[in-house]
């Protein structure tokens, strides 16, 4: 292991992978030149976890994750299956699950973990055992981390939420919220507003005496006797002191507890020995601009939010001065960032801006479908030091992805790197004494094999693998909104630069430069494709080709078979050609049309057109997609096909998603519909190219040969495998590139792969 000063000497040599300064908050998008960085090494599925003999479909999610002392056994809560988790981490590159424990066990079949910590041998399990908002309850179980039998069990006196331990072991804070009903109405409100009673509280847990049977517990109010408020909360100027409704919680090495306030919009603190609250502030409010706020299918990046609290959710210590909070927002508010806060003054320090917002829209993780709500809703914060470099963690629930910070200068955050992960990405769990960060999500959706995991990232040298792409600013100064790339071409006459496309995941179609020579690749221009009357067009774009004359062919997928075309484009992105499929072909599609378009000239320089389909058309042989010739002069189709593998996974299919010429060959994707390990198919074939148009008749099979197994390409990051392998192409530097497709984060985890695979003769065998 390097000494500290060789890390913090490293870490001063930053890479640039973030945004440009366009806030106050110039600094965090300052980035990292050096080879110190978080690499992912696995990320584990929990539903492999599950009991013996459950429907491996079940709904399971790892949310809040602990380690015990040694960094090597993880525990994560699972609310969704009423139990806590247990994993083997001894090996940050091949977690294995050790199994479950089922709260049924514990107590009752709905309680629900809603925290986790570990404290020497035993494991501390918060659980909310409430019938309804009205009459609220919950426990904190003492589990034998060796054995996993109870020892101990204390009533938390209502519904808990977030649970922290001091670094000594001395005290454990238990924050009680007691939610407010979203469909309740209190006398003079509307529905969802605040106060309803009872009110929430912090629950402290004495640790002393080494056995858990002297444990002992004490409440701290956070409201009179009679429910009224307490002066120090009223004078703060929180939302409701009456109903304070604690959410997360953190300690420093004073003991002294700071608790977020998230629905009141305020920070109370408290003296942990004496159970005192010693200053409560509001978290305030923030004008950002510069932000997508509209639910339009458009990264529209001209929004702004006015005057909006912060409303934070988590809570980490940077030092025994300043607080990190992650601005989530709950029902008022939410500001798209995170803040620091000087708990002396309850001033804020250092706040995000819309610089967090637009790491997503700069890293292709930006969700359309929040942007009315709350943006990529950053929810999570952790902070820990790591040989002598203390680093915050901040993470987004909506986009999928934890942001790190360089804190040297607690007042100064330093934007380092992003860390993909799977959707929804709730516990931010450093263990600084392995190099290790573990990341819980909390989405799970078998039905589109995407799935709650549990990610590991280890602090090394080198590049990491994400991101492999990534874009710049565009003449505002916002980094290019950008996502669901489905098809690639090279370039004419610039060796190092590729055009993609966007798909029908955004409202306006768009094409997109990426200069290849730098790492990550970079997004550097959009072109707007417009109509015949000039207008934004809203293609699905599933294939493109650059014309060497100018201009561009898409291949264009319909939500029926008679809206499937070929579009030629002018080099404005001007619609100047439309070419139907015939009529025969498109009777027998519905969905799952043109998926890729490329083009030959033939030996009287006529433009040929070679399109696939990306599953059968009804009537022609099972397993059997076409392949299509349109000669542009003439106007005449003809067709060959291409026998496609078979699958027997339950709502599988296999089918083609591009086709690019390789000098004799014609090359094409071929994939299944799978992702995550369940993923099998995705492989890049080629064909020879056929030298005239199809016979009439009965469809010609073009024998194929496996050029490429893209399989462990997508699987060499550690992360979750994607499912649709949509673009590939040779640049005119003569190297093979592939993309992804994330469907604007859309059932998928938004992550792109953009995949260097080598030079085209070490790929295809020949040039």
């Amino acid at each position: 292991m390097p000494p500290k000063r060789t890390y913090a000497a490293l870490a001063a040599l930053v890479v640039v992978v973030g945004l440009p300064a366009h806030t106050g908050a110039a600094d965090a998008h300052q980035q990292p030149r050096g080879p110190v960085a978080f690499q992912r090494t696995a990320t584990y599925p929990v539903f492999q976890n599950r009991p013996a003999g459950e429907d491996p479909a079940t709904a399971t999610v790892a949310e809040i994750s602990a380690t015990s002392e040694d960094g090597r056994t993880l525990v994560y809560t699972d609310a969704l299956a009423h139990r806590i988790g247990f994993l083997d981490i001894s090996d940050p590159g091949a977690p294995r699950g050790l199994g479950t424990l089922s709260l049924t066990e514990l107590g009752d079949t709905e309680d629900e973990p809603t925290s986790v910590a570990v404290v020497g041998g035993h494991v501390l399990v918060v659980v909310n055992t409430s019938a309804d908002h009205a009459h609220p309850s919950g426990r904190l179980d003492v589990v034998s981390l060796r054995d996993r039998r109870r020892v101990n069990s204390f009533d938390l006196g209502g519904q808990p939420d977030s649970v922290a331990v001091t670094a000594d072991g001395r005290y454990a804070a238990v924050a009680i919220e007691n939610e407010r009903d979203e469909e309740a109405t209190p006398p003079g409100g509307e529905e969802g507003d605040l106060p309803q009673a009872p009110a929430g509280f912090v629950q402290i847990v004495d640790l002393g005496g080494g056995s858990p049977q002297q444990w002992r517990t004490r409440a701290v109010p956070f409201t009179r006797p009679d429910g009224s408020a307490l002066p120090m909360l009223a004078d703060a100027g929180v939302t409701e002191p009456t109903d304070p409704e604690p959410e997360y919680v953190s300690v420093n090495s004073r003991d002294q507890l700071a608790v977020t306030l998230q629905e009141n919009n305020g920070v109370v603190l408290v003296d942990l020995p004496t159970g005192r609250i010693t200053r409560a502030f509001s978290a305030g409010t923030d004008t950002v601009h510069g932000i997508d706020t509209a639910k339009d299918g458009v990264i529209d990046q001209t929004g702004s939010l006015t005057d909006v609290p912060r409303e934070p959710d988590a809570i980490s210590w940077i030092d025994d001065r300043y607080l990190a909070t992650a601005n989530e927002g709950d029902w008022t508010g939410g500001t798209r960032g995170w803040s620091v806060f000087d708990s002396r003054t309850g001033k804020v320090a250092w706040d995000a801006g819309n610089s967090f917002e637009r790491l997503a829209v700069r890293h292709g993780l930006h969700d359309d479908d929040r942007s009315a709500k709350k943006g990529s809703e950053p929810e999570g914060v952790a902070v820990a030091t790591y040989h002598g470099v203390r680093y915050a963690f901040v993470g987004s629930e909506r986009s999928n992805f934890v942001a790190v910070y360089d804190l040297s200068r607690p007042t100064r955050p330093v934007f380092r790197q992003i860390l993909p992960t799977t959707n929804g990405p709730e516990g931010l769990l450093p263990i600084p004494s392995r190099d290790l960060l573990a990341v819980s999500s909390e989405e799970d959706d078998a039905s589109v094999h995407v799935r709650a995991s549990v990610s590991l990232f280890r602090l090394g040298t080198g590049t990491p693998a994400f991101p492999g792409i990534v874009s710049a600013p565009d003449s505002t100064g916002a980094p290019i909104g950008w996502g669901a790339l489905g098809a690639l071409s090279a370039v004419p006459g610039e060796p190092h630069a590729l055009y993609t496309v966007t798909d029908a995941a955004y409202s306006v179609t768009r094409i997109m430069t990426i200069d290849t020579a730098r790492r990550p690749a970079v997004i550097t221009r959009s072109l707007t494709v417009k109509d015949a009357a000039g207008k934004p067009a809203a293609y699905d774009a599933e294939g493109l080709y650059a014309r060497p004359r100018g201009g561009f062919w898409l291949a264009v997928e319909g939500t029926t078979g008679a809206g499937n075309q070929l579009v030629r484009l002018d080099r404005d992105g001007v619609t100047r050609q439309v070419v139907p499929l015939p009529s025969d072909v498109a009777a027998g599609l519905t969905k799952q049309g043109f998926e890729g378009v490329t083009a030959t000239t033939d030996r009287q320089g006529h433009e040929i057109l070679w399109a696939t389909l990306q599953r059968e058309v009804k009537g022609d042989p099972t397993g059997v997609v076409r392949l299509g010739r349109y000669d542009v002069q003439a106007g005449t189709w003809s067709w060959y096909g291409y026998r496609i593998a078979t699958t027997t996974t339950p709502g599988d299919w296999v089918g083609l998603s591009e086709i690019t010429v390789v000098g004799d060959r014609l090359a094409l994707i071929e994939r299944d519909k799978l992702n995550g390990p369940a993923a099998r198919i995705k492989r890049v074939y080629t064909v020879d190219l056929p030298s005239s148009a199809a016979p009439v008749g009965a469809l010609r099979v073009l024998p194929k040969t496996l050029a490429r197994d893209v399989l462990p390409d997508l699987r060499a990051s550690r992360g979750w495998t994607q499912e649709k392998l949509e673009g590939l192409t040779v640049g005119g530097d003569g190297q093979v590139y592939a993309v992804t497709d994330n469907d604007g984060l859309a059932d998928a985890t938004g992550e792109t792969v953009f995949l260097r695979l080598g030079s085209s003769r070490g790929v295809f065998g020949r040039g």
